[in-house]
C-alpha cells in the first residue's frame, strides 16, 4: 500500500548524463551543475589503479564537490569487466571501488552493467552468485551495494528471464535494487510500482529519465510518454533513499542543455512529490 512521503531527498543527477561535458571540463561542468539546483550526484567510472574521479584524485575531487555544495551518494563501477576474472582478482577490484566510494563519502557501490556477451541465462545465475559475493564485501566495508537494470534483464529465453535470478537468487539484505524507471517501463511487462511490490525494502535507488512518444530512445524530462506526475504522485518510497536524473543521449540539443531543460521541468512538476 501507498504510505505518503514525509523524507525530503536531495535532487539528484547521474552524471553519465554530461560525460561528454565533463571530459572536456569537469570543474566547469559541476559549477553549472550546482548552479541548476542539483545537489546529489551518481558518478559513473573511476581509476582504480590511481585513485582518480574524472581526472582528479579522489580527495581532491571530494573537496570540489564540498566546495560546490555537492554530494555524492552512489557510483557506477565496472564490474562486467571482472565477469570471468578470478575471485580473488574480482575481490580485489571491489577492495579499491570501496576505497574511492569512502574517499568521496558514498552511500552505495552500484553494478550498472552486464556486457552483451554474457547475457545468457547461465550468466544471470553466475551474476547472482557474484553479486551476493560483492555485497557480502562491500556490506562488511559499511557500505550498500546495489545492482542497476537495464532492459536486457528482461529478454524473454524460453520462458526465463534474467531479472528473476537477479532478484530471487541475491540476499536482499547484501543486494539492493537500484531501478531505472525508464528502462522498466521500456521493457518490462511490470510497472516500477509492481516490482517495488514484489520486491519491498530494496529499491533504495531510482533514475528518474524520460522516453522519447515516437522513437522511445531517451529525452528530456516532460517531453516524453512516462508520465511522471501519475507515477511518482502514487508509487511507495519507503524504501527509497536517492534518486537521480539522468538521459543517456538523443539530447535535443546538447547535454548540458538538456539537463537545464529536465530540472526546470522536474522542479515545477515532480519535486514536490519527492
Amino acid at each position: 500500500m501507498f504510505s505518503s512521503n514525509t523524507k525530503k531527498y536531495k535532487m539528484g543527477l547521474q552524471l553519465f548524463t554530461i560525460r561528454d561535458a565533463m571530459e572536456k571540463d569537469a570543474l566547469g561542468s559541476l559549477e553549472q551543475v550546482a548552479g541548476l539546483g542539483y545537489q546529489d550526484l551518481e558518478t559513473y567510472g573511476y581509476d582504480t589503479e590511481r585513485n582518480l574521479y574524472y581526472g582528479y584524485d579522489a580527495r581532491e575531487f571530494k573537496t570540489i564537490l564540498d566546495d560546490l555544495g555537492l554530494t555524492t551518494t552512489s557510483g557506477h563501477y565496472n564490474f562486467s569487466d571482472y565477469f570471468e576474472k578470478s575471485t580473488d582478482e574480482r575481490r580485489a577490484f571491489v577492495d579499491k571501488c570501496i576505497v574511492g566510494a569512502k574517499a568521496l563519502n558514498k552511500s552505495y557501490i552500484t553494478w550498472p552493467w552486464l556486457a552483451p556477451q554474457y547475457r545468457t541465462i547461465e550468466n544471470f545465475k553466475k551474476l547472482a552468485e557474484q553479486l551476493n559475493q560483492i555485497g557480502e564485501q562491500v556490506t562488511a566495508s559499511g557500505l550498500g551495494f546495489a545492482y542497476h537494470n537495464h532492459d536486457f534483464e528482461f529478454t524473454d529465453h524460453n520462458g526465463e528471464m534474467g531479472y528473476d535470478y537477479i532478484v530471487n537468487d541475491t540476499d536482499p539484505n547484501l543486494v539492493k535494487l537500484q531501478m531505472d524507471m525508464y528502462w522498466i517501463r521500456h521493457a518490462s511487462k511490470l510497472s516500477p510500482a509492481e516490482w517495488i511490490a514484489k520486491q519491498p525494502g530494496r529499491y533504495v535507488m531510482w533514475h528518474i529519465k524520460d522516453m522519447d512518444k515516437i522513437t522511445r530512445d531517451y529525452t528530456e524530462l516532460g517531453n516524453g510518454s512516462i508520465d511522471y506526475v501519475e507515477m511518482l504522485s502514487t508509487i511507495d518510497t519507503d524504501a527509497l533513499e536517492y534518486y537521480y536524473l539522468e538521459q543517456g543521449g538523443n539530447y535535443a540539443t546538447n547535454s548540458m542543455q538538456s539537463i537545464t531543460d529536465s530540472a526546470v521541468y522536474f522542479k515545477a512538476n515532480l519535486q514536490k512529490f519527492l
